[in-house]
């Protein structure tokens, strides 16, 4: 069968890509060499927060939010064409301060987040014990960030794979590619299983997209950073919102299941757990809620996030070739997935002659 795109990579952010090129009819075919989301995709938390990640203007924090502006949309949309339901709650973010020292850089950081449209206003502690009864009382200062949101990839993956399936793209997992020649007007993809010829091919392969070759055209390298994460089964709605302090956070699931994370190595495609990393997030988590100080977590694990050394997403046409980028999303991919499988989607649309319909996640 010839396809008119190959999709390298079947994360969340490949996998957006082909249902939204499969909505508007193009033959797509999904490969993977694990399998669909098995990945960075289903190991990440799920935050939705730029006032975590964001804290000057650049082109990627305009993206950021436009990205968090489709999520309602692409969710309801997901829903509607997968069947399922999908774990995705809008209840802010919780930012706090543990000293008095830490007090006036959140607050100049609030105030410059301001001007860039992350909204956020300072949170009176009795509040704060209202909002999060579990948090540890010597909270020096909160901020409350009303935007912020938490969806279950997993949910999200679940979904993708059954739209695409309901659009009639082909997911082939197991697949590996081994080369990709972007050269003229189309492209070969090479793989363990054949050769893909097509008109356009898009390498969405994560922290593992520089690990194909790929011809015709200089591309930015990936690597992976290494993150691990811990999990309690707590009771439904006992956390709150999403609770923040630096690079450390928790957020609950609708079942109760709480996340706790993370860590950051770049040590490679290593796979071991360090236990004296868990323990480490352990010990910031129970910082943060003392209840969970003396409690064992339910499970752990880590992903690898898909760092690029030109320090924002690979995004876009390389050059004047067949192959398109979205790589390098870092620790936004959850984020980051419906702005960009409606920019890629719209590219090649439109580079396919078939004009600028590719949907956009908004309804």
């Amino acid at each position: 069968m010839q396809f008119d795109v190959v999709v390298a990579g079947a994360g969340i952010i490949g996998s957006s890509i082909a249902w939204r090129l499969a909505q508007v009819g193009m033959r797509v075919i999904l490969l993977d060499a694990g399998r669909m989301g098995g990945e960075a995709s289903s190991a990440g938390a799920g935050m939705l927060a730029p006032g975590g990640e964001i804290a000057e203007r650049s082109a990627w924090s305009d993206f950021a939010l436009e990205s968090l502006r489709l999520y309602p949309d692409f969710v309801a949309e997901l829903e509607s064409e997968s069947g399922l339901k999908i774990d995705f709650q809008r209840e802010g973010a919780v930012e706090v301060a543990l000293s008095a020292a830490e007090c006036d850089p959140m607050l100049a950081r609030s105030r410059a987040q301001e001007a860039l449209g992350i909204r956020s206003s300072r949170l009176p502690l009795p509040d704060l014990r209202k909002l999060i009864p579990l948090a540890c009382p010597d909270v020096a200062a909160a901020w409350f960030y009303p935007d912020d949101a938490v969806v279950d990839p997993r949910d999200i993956m679940a979904a993708l794979r059954s739209a695409c399936e309901r659009r009639h793209a082909t997911i082939a997992e197991g697949t590996r590619v081994e080369k990709i020649q972007a050269e003229g007007r189309s492209a070969l993809v090479f793989t363990d299983a054949g050769t893909f010829q097509t008109p356009a091919a898009v390498l969405a392969a994560g922290a593992w997209s520089s690990q194909i070759p790929v011809e015709g055209t200089i591309l930015p390298e990936s690597f992976p950073v290494r993150g691990h994460l811990i999990g309690f089964h707590l009771e439904p709605g006992s956390l709150g919102p999403i609770v923040r302090h630096g690079h450390m956070y928790l957020l609950q699931r609708a079942s109760g299941f709480t996340i706790a994370g993370t860590s950051s190595e770049e040590v490679g495609f290593n796979r071991t757990l360090d236990a004296g990393i868990v323990e480490d997030i352990h010990s910031r988590t129970a910082a943060l809620i003392p209840a969970l100080a003396k409690r064992k977590s339910d499970e752990h694990w880590l992903g690898f996030r898909p760092g690029i050394a030109s320090g924002g997403p690979a995004l876009g046409r390389a050059e004047e070739t067949a192959l398109w980028l979205a790589y390098g999303h870092y620790r936004n991919g959850i984020l980051l997935a419906p702005a960009t499988a409606a920019r890629i989607a719209a590219g090649i649309t439109a580079s396919s002659g078939r004009g600028s319909s590719a949907p956009t996640g908004r309804r």
